[in-house]
């Protein structure tokens, strides 16, 4: 792991480097994702897994006017699109095109069946959507697809070493998962524009909770780790963006900008998700409990502490339906619904836009310093580095990211007519995103070692997230939430 590694840190050309396809493949999603602003749907065929109880309803087209085509249709075109996508790529940096094509065929199917598998009902429905489905319980596990693809590459990888060894040409986490965060910040662009409607007040407040908590967050958990569990980091870096910013993609943008291995931040990432669905299975009871006079402070809390823009949406979705029904029930008062769902969801955005910004500023902080390249390193810092060795160090799909970004946001400002449009598409390109997320989780899985990962500390990781965040991040989440949101109230509704 360690030779592929260093491998693809070496001074590359721009057509030989993983990380600049990773931007040129990720802006050309997000320019056909831009399709429904000119009245063309050019990404609607993508497929899309919807939770299920039947599982003849769990893919179809990610857009309602390609509601003809079957699910079974949908995937295979997507399939024909990723692969000839991404085998452009494959040709450009001199890879064995025919290896490539067969391995990825296969990973690709296997990524599939795993990201249906867990979309499940029973494994994936959150508790307030169990009737629709018929079902009297679930475990409300969201976003358990890509956990399903990791245990599977896991399971390749350290029980059948010759089938991961004959799919090797086509595993390429790195590339996979910078691809689909340069495409997610075409959503992240697209919801800031619509979080600009809403009122100046709520604005403002989830702006100034978001850097307060970020600002607390990422120095503590940072601290914690190499103080007291003895990460090094390497590690501690990736762990304190995981929890701080945004869940698996921060984690995954601050390993590409400090150079960790690519296994450190997937693992992170795998923890962070069974952490998020902790947090959906108690956290919105606990505010219904607690904070039904201030619902805006508890869909506040849930957009700082969940970390995960699915969890973060889905717990203040189960949030604004619970003290909703609490508050007529105690207070007489019927507010105006989705109130809180938009405070946890504008935080969130907010959040969401620290990962370019913060990733940047650990790749300069780690070059000028040189961290993580001596044990002295480590402690002391080092020597200051010239600016051509900070950009060739610079993980380049932050470019890309902060492109996408920027671009929808200054596109949806100067003409709001567009938004809706911009949504839908960006809304397509994202489940291609999606995708490239899980073929990230599956190769990650393929070529871990258990041993090497456990000689890591994996219990030590589950430890410093469990003492961050139950220690402090969600107390202090909430105080700053408390700060920040006490006092405003979601319209009240005529009885």
């Amino acid at each position: 792991m360690s030779g592929e590694t260093s491998s693809l840190y070496q001074k590359q050309s721009v057509l030989e480097s993983e990380d600049w396809w990773a931007v040129w493949l990720g802006l050309l999603i997000f320019l056909l994702g831009l399709g429904p602003i000119y009245g063309k749907d050019l990404l609607g065929w993508v497929v899309t897994n919807n939770v299920w109880a039947e599982v003849s309803k769990s893919i179809k087209p990610v857009s309602a006017g390609y509601s003809s085509l079957s699910g079974v249709a949908s995937t295979f075109f997507t399939y024909i699109f990723m692969l000839v996508l991404t085998s452009i790529g494959i040709v450009a940096m001199g890879k064995d095109l025919k290896k490539y094509v067969i391995a990825f065929t296969i990973i690709f199917w296997i990524v599939m069946v795993c990201m249906i598998l867990g979309n499940n009902a029973y494994i994936a429905a959150t508790p307030d959507k169990q009737a629709a489905f018929g079902i009297p319980w679930s475990l409300s596990l969201g976003e358990m697809g890509f956990v399903v693809a990791m245990i599977v590459g896991l399971t390749i990888g350290n029980f059948f070493p010759s089938v991961a060894k004959f799919l090797e040409d086509a595993a390429k986490p790195e590339w996979f998962i910078k691809t689909g965060i340069v495409i997610l910040g075409a959503a992240i662009g697209i919801k800031a524009v619509g979080a600009l409607g809403l009122a100046s007040t709520v604005i403002i407040s989830g702006t100034c909770a978001t850097a307060q908590a970020y600002l607390i967050y990422w120095p503590v958990v940072y601290y914690i780790a190499r103080k007291y569990f003895k990460f090094t980091p390497e590690w501690a870096a990736p762990l304190a963006s995981g929890i701080s910013v945004c869940g698996v993609s921060a984690a995954i943008a601050t390993g590409a900008a400090i150079r960790a291995r690519p296994v450190v931040p997937i693992i992170l990432s795998a923890v962070i998700i069974v952490f998020v669905a902790v947090e959906l299975l108690f956290l919105p009871w606990l505010a219904q409990a607690f904070l039904y006079q201030e619902p805006m402070v508890a869909g506040a809390w849930m957009g700082l502490v969940v970390k995960s823009d699915g969890g973060a949406v889905a717990s203040g979705a189960i949030t604004d339906s619970l003290i909703s029904a609490k508050a007529l029930k105690e207070l007489g008062v019927k507010w105006e619904p989705g109130w809180m769902l938009m405070a946890a969801t504008t935080t969130k955005v907010f959040i969401d836009v620290f990962i370019g910004i913060w990733a940047f500023v650990l790749a300069v902080v780690w070059s000028v310093y040189r961290i993580g390249q001596s044990d002295a390193a480590h402690d002391t810092g080092g020597t200051t580095v010239s600016a051509g060795e900070i950009w060739d160090r610079f993980p380049k799909f932050v470019i890309g990211f902060t492109l996408t970004f920027v671009i929808l946001l200054i596109m949806g400002l100067n003409d709001p007519s567009i938004v809706k449009a911009a949504e839908k598409g960006s809304g397509d390109a994202n489940a291609l995103r999606t995708i490239f997320f899980a073929l990230c989780f599956f190769t990650i899985g393929m070529v871990t070692n258990v041993r090497k990962l456990w000689a890591e500390g994996m219990g030590r990781i589950v430890a410093v997230y469990a003492v961050c965040l139950f220690g402090f991040i969600l107390w202090v989440g909430l105080v700053i939430s408390w700060i920040f949101y006490h006092g405003i109230m979601p319209p009240v509704l005529a009885h």
